[in-house]
């Protein structure tokens, strides 16, 4: 039997570093190639050494698919392709394509410039692999090779993310990367046909969560955002450059305009243009709403929030600041949590998920004394010498400190995944064979996966990092029904086919054109020129039995007639028994007269009736 595998190399029963490896009839395809925001050893990137020891990648991979332009899901992109070595087909949307590399860049930045980390990827490496890409658009069927073929589905979650259905030959999955089934302020739900995969790889961040209404959400997080305004409290808000931003800047760009506010919101300098841009060129991934009032007001022009400067972190007074990235593991966002933290006027709003590791995760769980890591400094010291004379010597010194949180933490889920309601529509709406869950926490994934398994009664996988799921798969067959064979079922009283409920119809099978189609026999024989025979089987059965033929022939049908009461059962003339349509003769061995030689034929169409009677 064909078989599918799936190995997680990444988001493996944990969130981050995603990229799942799918052997598919022959090909092998990787979904997603992302970094780990909590760690910065060997553990952020994916183990490439899985697929190869030696060697490019290359060989072993017929094509990479990015499904949207979050770093966990794409920042280990250039590594792989220019480090390890890459040369294949890597697809995603034409947003990802657009955004990719921002991030990507921005992310070197960080770790390169500012961590001085070396053995990194560089500037000219982000470029060469985004030269590898192919833009894949919305519901167009992708032809990989003469096999492999790939379509892409709106996914919601962020501008440009997608979700994937992979088919060779009869054999499919569907990747779900990131998605939301709940439409917000700038973008839509996410949809997908009743593809019926054989695998459903989907994302388990909110595996155990039903997330209460949205407007209550926003409702609590302008009350909060408002009151500590009031309090002369600053906020900060760490997102991501793309996404739950824009999300909420809608948000409080409208309240601000209703309640008449001044204290100034600020974004990180330089990437609220960048959003503004892109959400221009690719308005149709937006929502029906902003796509309709995009012609008289562009909902990413802010009149309230202006480009922030690292210098209005020490204004006083109150302010809102949003600022990246999301988790408080690097960047403006840490360095602006840092000058903060020790005010209790202060609040910080947690808008999103955050990895294990991050500062984000731990002052979540409640952490409120945190090791500050920094880089060495030099330092010059006077002092005096024994004679009293002026000198000076240089050190190294640590910027390893305490840092003591006394500024309020909330957390309010803005996060643009599904959680388990949405799941749980996602298989609905799709109707997998089999599930896969990826990119969640152990414990969460479990319980998900037994709701799922009860309900669906559809086997769910979860494998961590480096493990493989072997998945047996049952290559169906597409065949198109007569309508004149629908309506004799009808008229027999038969229900209709369900997909649901299959049933066996009884037809002729006709393939042309390489697509088969189940007729009526008589229209099988109308369209192919054929004339009809009549094939008959037979059967022999000796017995002894001391009296005559015609009285052995006659018990025979006394006997028949008491055991298939629902059957016509006939004595003919000619020394001959009928049920039905099968014939029963008898004759006499010519060396013995006791010898009686029972002779029975039928046609194919009872079958069933007449081994009975052998």
């Amino acid at each position: 039997m064909p078989e599918i595998k799936v190995t997680p190399l990444g988001a493996g029963q944990d969130v981050g570093r995603s990229c799942i490896l799918v052997s598919i009839g022959g090909k092998n395809i990787m979904l997603d190639c992302g970094m780990h925001m909590g760690y910065n050893d060997d553990r952020r990137f994916p183990d490439f050494s899985y697929i190869t020891q030696n060697g490019r990648l290359t060989e072993f991979l017929d094509c990479v698919i990015i499904s949207h332009f979050h770093l966990d899901h794409c920042g280990a992109l250039p590594y792989m392709s220019e480090m390890v070595g890459y040369d294949g087909p890597i697809y995603m949307t034409h947003p990802t394509k657009a955004i990719c590399p921002i991030l990507l860049e921005d992310f070197r930045k960080i770790t390169v410039d500012k961590k001085g980390e070396t053995n990194f990827f560089t500037s000219q490496m982000i470029k060469d692999c985004m030269k590898k890409v192919i833009p894949l658009n919305l519901h167009q069927t992708v032809q990989v090779d003469d096999e492999l073929e790939i379509k892409a589905y709106y996914a919601g979650h962020v501008l440009g993310a997608a979700m994937v259905h992979i088919k060779v030959g009869s054999e499919s999955v569907v990747y779900t990367g990131d998605y939301n089934m709940t439409p917000d302020r700038h973008l839509g739900a996410a949809w997908i046909d009743k593809c019926r995969p054989d695998i459903l790889i989907s994302e388990s961040t909110y595996a155990t969560t039903i997330r209460d209404s949205k407007r209550c959400r926003e409702r609590d997080f302008l009350k909060k955002v408002h009151e500590t305004i009031e309090r002369g409290g600053k906020v900060l808000i760490p997102v991501f450059a793309l996404g739950r931003a824009q999300e909420l800047c809608i948000l409080l760009e409208t309240f601000w305009e209703r309640m008449n506010l001044k204290a100034p919101i600020y974004f990180s300098t330089g990437l609220t243009e960048k959003a503004n841009h892109y959400y221009k060129l690719f308005i149709t991934w937006t929502n029906q709403k902003i796509r309709k009032t995009f012609v008289q007001r562009n909902m990413f022009e802010f009149k309230h929030i202006k480009a922030f400067d690292r210098s209005y972190a020490d204004n006083p007074g109150p302010m809102v600041v949003f600022a990246t990235p999301g988790m408080l593991h690097a960047g403006q966002s840490l360095q602006i949590f840092k000058k903060w933290a020790g005010n209790e006027k202060n609040m910080v709003i947690m808008p999103g998920y955050c990895v294990q590791g991050t500062i984000g995760h731990k002052i979540l769980n409640g952490q409120r004394k945190l090791e500050m890591e920094g880089r060495l400094s030099l330092t010059k010291k006077l002092c005096r010498n024994n004679n009293n004379k002026t000198c000076s010597h240089q050190g190294s010194e640590s910027n390893h400190h305490l840092l003591d949180v006394k500024l309020q933490v909330e957390y309010m889920s803005f996060s643009a995944h599904a959680d388990a309601k949405g799941i749980m529509q996602l298989i609905r709406m799709a109707e997998p064979r089999n599930m896969l869950l990826v990119h969640g926490e152990a414990a969460k994934m479990e319980f998900l996966k037994g709701k799922i398994e009860q309900e669906f009664n559809i086997n769910c996988y979860m494998p961590a990092n480096g493990e493989t799921e072997t998945v047996t798969t049952n290559p169906s067959v597409p065949v198109d029904i007569s309508l004149n064979l629908l309506k004799r079922e009808m008229a027999l009283g038969g229900p209709l086919p369900d997909t649901k409920k299959p049933r066996t119809m009884h037809g002729t099978l006709i393939m042309k054109e390489n697509s088969l189609r189940l007729v009526s026999p008589e229209q099988a024989l109308k369209e192919l020129g054929l004339n009809e025979h009549q094939l008959r089987f037979t059967c022999r059965v000796q017995l002894q039995d001391p009296h005559s033929d015609s009285d052995t022939l006659h018990r025979i049908y006394t006997h028949l007639k008491s055991v298939l009461k629902g059957y016509t059962i006939q004595h003919l003339p000619d020394s001959t028994v009928m049920v039905e349509s099968i014939v029963i003769k008898l004759s006499s061995s010519a060396e013995d007269p006791n010898t009686k030689v029972l002779l029975l034929s039928w046609s194919y169409q009872v079958i069933d009736l007449s081994y009975s009677q052998c």
